[in-house]
């Protein structure tokens, strides 16, 4: 096997996984939200399968998440931004929805799993930069049945899209009246819970898949996790301290800047390139 076809995959899985990291602190977003796009695009550098080439991409990103997501979820603790009693009411929830996430994800054509990625991308970005942070749709987080609605969305969607569940959780707290640092510590915990079930998910679909490309567990392409998790790991904490020098406005239109623009490639990517 000639690894130097392989060099422009594993550089541009270095620098995402230094990005990833500090992202993953800043925004509680587990790094997800920028591995899974470049991942996309590193593995069609390297001729990967197109049919699987998502699937990979969201694994591998998962994989990441879990190292990633235990050391930006300490970081925010130790500031006291992790609402525990929250996570022990959404946390069995999440789990269940990330676990039929990534069951469901493993039998759709992966251009659709590119275009569920972008177009929720592009609507929490939409809502992170023109809805006013004061627009609450509840005064708390509601309870009972349709208090499961949120925490099994998010850890469904969040299999699909390869990300830790704070790109969505974090605009679903802040519109039940949680204040946006904490909802960006919390999102950061939910992160493990969501990334380990469907991990496993995904390893388990792709174990017999011919088509997924060398260095692989299934669709969890262990190159990519041994480069990018230990960095997104190292850079975390640094994303987690620049977190709290930004105001509550700030690190909103930051937060939607960038989703905006990593949509924007992704819708483009599934209906024009």
């Amino acid at each position: 096997m000639d690894l130097a076809q392989y060099l422009p995959l594993i550089l541009m899985m270095i620098a995402t996984g230094v990005v990833g990291g500090i992202l993953a602190g800043l925004l509680g977003v587990g790094g997800g939200i920028v591995i899974v796009p470049v991942l996309d695009f590193a593995l069609g550098v390297v001729d990967v399968d197109p049919a699987v080439r998502m699937h990979v991409a969201v694994a591998t990103s998962l994989a990441t998440i879990v190292p990633t997501s235990i050391s930006s979820a300490r970081a925010h603790h130790a500031r006291g931004a992790v609402d525990l009693s929250l996570v022990k009411f959404w946390g069995p929830m999440v789990i269940f929805g990330a676990l039929i996430g990534a069951w469901t994800a493993s039998w759709v054509d992966g251009r659709w799993l590119s275009v569920v990625f972008g177009a929720i991308a592009l609507l929490v970005a939409l809502k992170m930069m023109f809805v006013s942070e004061s627009l609450r749709l509840t005064d708390d987080v509601p309870r009972g049945v349709i208090g499961a609605l949120p925490p099994l969305s998010i850890g469904g969607l969040s299999s699909w899209m390869g990300i830790g569940g704070g790109t969505l959780s974090v605009p679903v707290l802040t519109l039940m009246n949680q204040p946006v640092h904490r909802a960006v510590g919390t999102s950061a915990l939910f992160g493990l819970l969501i990334s380990v079930p469907a991990t496993i998910g995904f390893v388990a679909a792709g174990w017999d898949d011919p088509r997924a490309p060398a260095f692989s567990f299934g669709y969890v392409n262990v190159l990519g996790f041994l480069l990018i998790a230990p960095l997104t790991v190292l850079s975390a904490p640094l994303g987690a301290r620049i977190a709290h020098a930004f105001s509550k406005q700030q690190l909103s239109l930051a937060f939607g800047l960038f989703l905006f623009i990593v949509a924007a490639r992704m819708l483009y990517a599934s209906f024009v390139a």
